[in-house]
C-alpha cells in the first residue's frame, strides 16, 4: 500500500510530466507562428518595394506602414 507522501509524489510527477507536454505543444505553435509572420512580413516587403500602396488613411485613423501595432493590454475594472 502507498504511503500518503508516495501518492503526493506521484500526483506532483503526472502534473510536471503534463506541464511539460504542454510547454512543448505551445513552444512548437510558438515556433509555427513566428516564422508565418516572418513569411507575412516578406510579402509585405515585397509588396511595398514593388510600389502596391495602399491608399491613404483619414486623420485620426493609424496610417498603416507594414508593421504590426502592439497588441492593447487587457484592463480588469475589478
Amino acid at each position: 500500500m502507498a504511503t500518503e507522501q508516495q501518492n503526493h509524489l506521484k500526483s506532483v510527477m503526472e502534473q510536471a510530466q503534463t506541464l511539460a507536454t504542454e510547454i512543448n505543444n505551445l513552444e512548437g505553435q510558438a515556433k509555427s507562428k513566428r516564422e508565418m509572420f516572418l513569411k507575412l512580413q516578406g510579402i509585405v516587403e515585397y509588396l511595398q518595394q514593388t510600389g502596391v500602396e495602399l491608399p491613404k488613411e483619414e486623420e485620426g485613423n493609424p496610417a498603416v506602414d507594414g508593421t504590426p501595432e502592439p497588441p492593447i493590454a487587457e484592463t480588469s475594472d475589478k
